[in-house]
């Protein structure tokens, strides 16, 4: 049985999305990978530009709530942002806890900053989830 991944932020617009991409591209099938939202507010056009630049396809992704998830068995929540580690929910099962915190991309005002912040978190999200890899199959 493969292990199942739950990526969670806030809006689960970005940074989430992000990592379910990287996560999927780099480990293959190794797990199930998932993303969800506190308060879920679509998917950011910023996070599906940045992706595609790395030849990783989220523009199929879809924002959902966590609440989907609750009733599931995850084997790794993975916090991304700060708001979401505040506001996570107990989950009902034995369920490893990770969080990592990555800046908001989509709170940079500036469209050319903001551009610049999609990707420096894009590649962030990559390295953790390299390491990530790395302890799982160590």
């Amino acid at each position: 049985m493969k292990a199942r991944v739950l990526f969670l932020c806030t809006g689960n617009s970005a940074r989430s999305q992000m990592a379910e991409g990287w996560l999927r591209h780099l480990a293959g099938d190794q797990f199930e990978v998932f993303s969800a939202g506190t308060y879920p507010v679509g998917l950011n056009q910023g996070s599906v530009e940045a992706m595609a630049e790395v030849g990783i396809d989220i523009s199929c992704h879809r924002s959902k709530s966590v609440a989907e998830f609750m009733s599931q068995r995850i084997d790794h929540v993975i916090t991304v942002c700060d708001r979401a580690r505040e506001s996570c929910p107990i989950w009902p099962a034995p369920t490893h806890l990770l969080h990592w915190s990555f800046d908001d991309p989509a709170a940079v005002a500036d469209a050319s900053e903001r551009r610049a912040s999609f990707r420096r978190v894009r590649d962030e999200i990559a390295a953790e989830i390299r390491k990530f890899l790395a302890t799982a199959s160590a």
